[in-house]
C-alpha cells in the first residue's frame, strides 16, 4: 500500500462530501449572507493558517496541492466554511447565549477530528509551540466572530432597507399631496 494513503483517501472523502452538501447549504435564503459567510470564513482561514504554518507552529505533511501551498486548503477554503455557513444558518435567530453554545456544538467535534488527525495521522502536526487549547479557542472565537459579523451585516441591511422603505413612503405620501 502507498504511504500515506489513508490520509490521501480521507482528503478525497472531504472534498467529495464538501461538494456534494455546497449546493445544499446555499439554496437557503438569503444566499448573500451565506456567501458573505463563507467568503469570510475561508478569507480569514487563509490568512490564519498561513501565519501559523510560517511560523512554523503547525505543519501539514500530506495535503491537497502539496506542491503549491504549504497550508492546508482544503479545510481552510472548503470545509470550515461550509461549517460556517451551516452554524450561521443553524443559529440564525437566537441570542447570544445561545449562539455560543450552538457554535460550541460544531466547534468541538471539528476540534476533536483535528486532535485524532494530529495523534494518529499525517494530516496535521503540531509543533512544541502549538497546544491543543488553542485550536479549540481559536476555532471557537474565529466562529463566534464570523457569527457577529454576519448579524451585524444583517442589521445594518436591515437598517438600509427601513431607510429605503420609510423615503419610498415619504415620496408616495407627497405625490399623492400634490
Amino acid at each position: 500500500m502507498k504511504k500515506n494513503q489513508f490520509e490521501k483517501n480521507f482528503l478525497k472523502c472531504l472534498f467529495i462530501s464538501g461538494l456534494l452538501v455546497m449546493p445544499f447549504l446555499f439554496r437557503r435564503p438569503p444566499i448573500k449572507d451565506w456567501l458573505i459567510v463563507y467568503l469570510l470564513n475561508a478569507f480569514t482561514n487563509g490568512l490564519i493558517d498561513k501565519f501559523v504554518v510560517h511560523y512554523g507552529m503547525v505543519r501539514y505533511p500530506v495535503r491537497a496541492m502539496k506542491r503549491v501551498f504549504d497550508i492546508n486548503i482544503l479545510f481552510d477554503f472548503l470545509v470550515y466554511p461550509l461549517l460556517a455557513v451551516w452554524v450561521n444558518q443553524f443559529s440564525k435567530h437566537d441570542n447570544l447565549k445561545m449562539i455560543a453554545a450552538k457554535v460550541m456544538m460544531f466547534v468541538l467535534p471539528m476540534f476533536f477530528v483535528e486532535f485524532w488527525a494530529e495523534k494518529k495521522t499525517n494530516l496535521v502536526e503540531w509543533k512544541k509551540s502549538w497546544k491543543w487549547y488553542y485550536t479549540l479557542i481559536g476555532l471557537s472565537v474565529k466562529t463566534l466572530l464570523n457569527r457577529m459579523v454576519i448579524s451585524a451585516v444583517r442589521r445594518v441591511d436591515d437598517a438600509q432597507n427601513m431607510k429605503k422603505a420609510g423615503l419610498k413612503n415619504d415620496h408616495e405620501q407627497q405625490s399623492d399631496k400634490g
